[in-house]
């Protein structure tokens, strides 16, 4: 067995992604060979987006597009590079029938690439979370969620606005000073690090557990003129009333999937209220808010909009916002507790 940090004692290597999905494969009969494969175009992907930002400063990638995607954001020339890399894996490993992308307007229906081809998933991508911050060389990230396309159905809108509580797997890419790859499939949360020298994803951080409370608090202060009175007083607890040695630290990176990487490690709570610019929330449900749910959910973190469970919500739209609270779990229900009116938990 692998040991904490995913190395194996008996060979003297860390195990592969591919070996671990294998492996994963062979306990869980629901396991199946298409979804390794769908595993493997996704992380095959990744490592063509992770080479084009490690030149980033070197090629005509940088900086705006002149393009607006759907949500009215300027996109930039690395989310549309992104964007094809993985739309083309998944079209070429056939395992797919149906993509959802932030950086396109509509459905991408996928069509069979042969016999061989299932075809029986649907993918939701973030396809680089945090793009703006590429020029400053801040770390960004993929963000990605997997359902199956339900028995019957053919690939539609109707099939791809299913609850988060219908994923089958969730992940992200972060590439940062190492670039990682972090999914759950219902079964924990395990990361991988990318070893450049052999071009694989080694398992390096199995089984993570977010700790139940943590330091760090991650959200725009920039905004705290529209906070709700509430989230006022939590943060101001998390600040200065906590009888503690330390307060805690705001940590906010702009890109949301660094802030959910370190919370998740080192445990902390992410926080986008809804505002008057946005409403709803700025975040999307389907491919940032339900995913990272999910995976925060099977590290024993927790998920909600303030009130509900984020998994438990049913879109209607593919482009859907939400508010976000997510992290660590003691944190994330004083945040609840404080938007009730309530305060601070008894001691």
């Amino acid at each position: 067995m692998p040991s904490k940090s995913g190395y194996h004692p008996e060979t003297g290597r860390f195990q592969t992604l591919d070996q671990f999905v294998i492996e994963q494969q062979e306990r869980f009969p629901h396991s199946t060979g298409s979804f390794s494969r769908l595993l493997r175009d996704l992380s095959v992907a990744a490592k063509v987006v992770n080479s084009d930002i490690r030149r980033a400063g070197l090629l005509d990638v940088t900086g705006a597009s002149g393009d607006v995607n759907v949500q009215g954001e300027v996109q930039q020339r690395l989310d549309i590079i992104a964007h094809t890399e993985f739309v083309e894996a998944l079209k070429l490993g056939g395992e797919c029938s149906l993509i959802v992308s932030e950086e396109h307007d509509e459905i991408i229906p996928i069509e069979p690439m042969g016999p061989e081809s299932d075809g029986s998933y649907i993918v939701l991508l973030d396809p680089l979370d945090g793009s703006s911050n590429i020029d400053v060389n801040v770390s960004v990230g993929t963000i990605f969620s997997v359902y199956r396309l339900p028995e019957g159905r053919e690939p539609s809108l109707e099939s791809a606005l299913q609850p988060g509580s219908e994923q089958i797997a969730a992940g992200y890419i972060v590439y940062g000073s190492s670039t990682m790859l972090v999914y759950t499939s219902g079964d924990g949360v395990n990361g991988f690090t990318l070893d450049p020298l052999v071009g694989e994803f080694m398992l390096s951080h199995p089984k993570i557990q977010v700790p139940p409370t943590g330091r760090f608090y991650s959200i725009d202060e920039g905004n705290s003129a529209a906070f709700h009175e509430g989230l006022e007083q939590y943060i101001h607890w998390l600040q200065y009333e906590q009888e503690k040695p330390q307060a805690h630290k705001t940590r906010y990176i702009g890109s949301f999937i660094s802030d959910f990487h370190r919370n998740l490690l080192k445990g902390g709570i992410y926080m986008y209220p809804a505002t008057p610019v946005y409403p709803q929330g700025k975040l999307r449900l389907m491919y940032e808010a339900n995913p990272m749910a999910f995976i925060i959910e099977q590290a024993g973190g927790r998920a909600t909009d303030g009130e509900r469970r984020i998994l438990d919500l049913q879109p209607e739209a593919l482009h859907q916002r939400t508010a976000v609270y997510i992290g660590s779990t003691q944190m994330v229900r004083t945040a609840e507790a404080f938007l009730r009116g309530e305060g601070p938990p008894a001691s």
